[in-house]
């Protein structure tokens, strides 16, 4: 055996098996390797997508809480100057309703007043046709007296 031939043949050995692997064993491992390169940076994209996501969501999230919080506050607002409105509204109606039972209460009063006169003046009519017929002492005619006594109560 010739160590050159030796040399020869193993170093065209190696050659054929380094073409074998390049052909045919390289390419599916350094295929592999790509889809891992671009699995692992599309998962880093996605990671990255979805922080980003979470933080714009965490920002809509503490806007829509002070949006929430703002309409709160103005139909708080709302609801008290609702509140003084109906207040008002019920002290101008009970003032209303005052001076109306004030109108009707004075106006009971002043046709209790003209009864009492009414009836003052028949008193005093009757009074006056008796204190003269006892003076005189003898009989009066009624209706004429009643009529004189009338024209003077109206008088008064």
């Amino acid at each position: 055996m010739n160590i050159n031939a030796t040399l020869i043949g193993q170093a065209i050995t190696f050659f054929v098996f380094v073409w074998f692997c390049m052909k045919f064993v390289w390419p599916p491992i350094m295929q592999a390797l790509e889809e891992r390169k671009k699995n692992i940076a599309d998962g880093l994209a996605a990671a990255e997508r979805g922080r980003h996501e979470h933080e714009l969501a965490e920002q809509r999230a503490i806007e829509i809480l002070h949006e929430a919080k703002e309409e709160a506050r103005s139909i708080i607002t709302q609801a008290h100057n609702r509140g003084i409105e109906l207040i008002e509204e019920s002290k101008g109606s009970a003032r209303v309703e005052g001076d109306r039972l004030l109108v009707a209460a004075h106006a009971e009063i002043e046709q209790e007043v003209n009864r009492a006169r009414e009836l003052l003046r028949q008193q005093v009519a009757q009074l006056a046709i008796e204190g003269a017929s006892r003076v005189i002492r003898r009989e009066i005619d009624a209706k004429v007296h009643s009529d004189l006594l009338a024209e003077v109560a109206a008088k008064i």
